[in-house]
């Protein structure tokens, strides 16, 4: 493991190097004590740096996607919500289409993407007969693209079953996960690893 080096790290290394030399004043039982306990603290710190960067560099490894579906009493809609973080969505497009497909200043592949996602993701009724979504959008916000759908919720609506492919025939480790809202407390689905299709029910709405 390679550590980074940053001009905290090199202040270090001078330090360290300045009390290196002063230990010469020292008898050398005192000298090899001291010289221990700097050199300990100093790797300690150093470490510390590298397993900062490896923790950061895991976090980041990890493919996240949160989907919103809400009962909206308004408009009898259940309206979706897809969000997912730009940096994955990036790296998504190279894989989906091709090496130059650029979701950050290209419109269509943008709209390319947002085709990907609608068609890796459906909802049903409990008899598992499948909800007409409507495509309604995508925008870049942030750090984010969101994909925006909605269906006209079956009226005596007892439960949804629904599914969420998106990225995961990408990255295996990738977690999509859907919160449910508007119909009685919010319920919450995590796909992961080969889950294909989960449910939820509603006691009222």
């Amino acid at each position: 493991m390679s550590l980074k080096i940053t001009s905290k790290t090199k202040a270090q290394v001078t330090i360290l190097s300045l009390v290196l030399s002063l230990l010469a004043r020292f008898t050398p039982v005192t000298a090899v004590a001291i010289s221990s306990f700097v050199i300990t603290g100093f790797f300690t710190a150093a470490m510390g740096v590298g397993v900062l960067n490896v923790n950061n560099a895991i976090a980041h490894q990890q493919k996240m996607a949160i989907t919103t579906v809400l009962f909206n009493p308004r408009t009898k809609n259940l309206e979706v919500t897809h969000r997912f973080d730009l940096h994955d969505a990036e790296h998504a497009v190279k894989e989906i289409f091709d090496g130059d497909a650029d979701i950050m200043n290209s419109e269509k592949t943008q709209s390319d993407f947002a085709q990907y996602v609608v068609n890796r993701f459906a909802i049903y009724d409990m008899n598992k007969t499948q909800l007409p979504l409507s495509f309604v959008g995508t925008e870049l916000e942030g750090k984010h693209v969101w994909v925006y759908q909605e269906t006209p919720a079956p009226a005596n609506l007892a439960g949804l079953y629904i599914q969420h492919n998106a990225l995961r025939d990408i990255w295996y480790k990738q977690t999509n996960t859907i919160n449910v809202e508007g119909m009685g407390d919010i319920q919450t689905l995590t796909f992961t690893d080969s889950t294909e299709l989960l449910s939820v029910e509603f006691t009222h709405h």
